[in-house]
């Protein structure tokens, strides 16, 4: 049976829940929400997150609602109760439950006895024997959602071109600062980070914000890899693009910020200098925004940026990254 969190009460959910449902019934704005992953502190550990599921029954009232999913023990289904303001049912169903960090599982409501997937969290996961089920992650995932392999090494290579870690110098602080690590040392230090990249997992944030908070973006990224993947091919026929020298990530980059990508398909993208600004503006936030969000990881983005601008960021964030007792993640 999964651990469910006694302390989330109604006014929790409805803070948390009611400015992305005051829209048209049945119509949330920012589903991207839903579940809620908040953070949990128990008083000596923030390796778990809360997890609140909210079932919106105010245009199809139900009876009973239950969640089941891989957090569960066997998929048990976890009762969730009514939601009540000022004495009234508001036609919300919620329960909050306690799941580690840096996983990602499916789930589905048992509504009165029938299994529904998540209407109103856009995520949604295909099983091995062709179920849809809907999908949530928890802070610090280093677990592919979206991108297959051939995209993920393509995005590497063009994020790597991006940021900075790759002039020389900043090589050297990546390789003191996380390289020289043995395992060990990496998971003391930096227990959420799993190194999928150089760019210190900002390819894995890019994964997860498109997943949820930008999904309408993620059919620009799907265009534009599957076009300058062909566009690398055509140029290099005898190698993989993953493996393709820097100077040729480099003169694509001059390529796409010009606008004058050879061999581009204008009608499928008319514009590859905006999906470069996009891409830099994802990379660079994830590089050095919290790494719950996937990126960042250990914190490597803000120990190059206090090395050159000396900041005491560790005294900002919660253990074990930093040593803020106020701040909950």
């Amino acid at each position: 049976m999964a651990d469910v969190v006694p302390t989330r009460d109604d006014q929790y959910v409805l803070n948390h829940c009611t400015r992305f449902l005051a829209r048209d019934v049945g119509v949330p704005s920012e589903p991207f929400h839903f579940p809620v992953i908040d953070a949990h502190w128990d008083g000596q550990s923030y390796q778990f997150n809360d997890v609140t599921f909210v079932y919106d029954a105010r245009a199809d009232p139900a009876r009973s609602v239950g969640v089941l999913g891989t957090f569960a023990e066997l998929y048990a289904p976890v009762p969730l109760r009514e939601v009540a303001f000022l004495g009234e049912p508001t036609g919300l169903w919620a329960v909050t439950i306690r799941v580690p960090k840096g996983q990602t599982h499916v789930y589905r409501y048992t509504v009165d006895g029938t299994l529904r997937t998540d209407p109103i969290n856009p995520q949604r996961e295909l099983r091995d024997n062709g179920a849809e089920w809907s999908r949530f992650f928890t802070d610090g995932c280093a677990i592919p959602i979206l991108f297959e392999r051939w995209e993920w090494q393509l995005l590497e290579r063009l994020i790597n071109t991006l940021l900075p870690f790759q002039v020389a110098e900043n090589r050297r602080f990546l390789a003191e600062t996380y390289n020289r690590l043995d395992r060990s040392a990496r998971d003391g230090q930096f227990p959420f980070a799993y190194r999928l990249d150089e760019a210190i997992g900002t390819v894995n944030f890019i994964d997860k914000l498109l997943a949820r908070r930008e999904a309408h973006n993620l059919s620009s990224y799907r265009v534009c890899l599957r076009q300058i993947d062909r566009i690398l091919r055509d140029r290099h026929p005898d190698q993989e693009p993953s493996e393709l020298g820097r100077q040729v990530y480099v003169d694509l980059y001059d390529e796409l910020a010009a606008n004058a990508v050879a061999g581009w398909d204008h009608s499928a993208y008319a514009d590859p200098s905006y999906f470069l600004l996009l891409l830099r503006r994802h990379a660079m936030t994830g590089a050095f925004a919290h790494p719950k969000h996937g990126g960042n990881a250990g914190a490597a983005g803000w120990a190059y940026l206090s090395e050159r601008f000396p900041f005491d960021w560790a005294n900002a964030v919660e253990a074990p990254l930093g040593r803020n007792t106020d701040y909950r993640g």
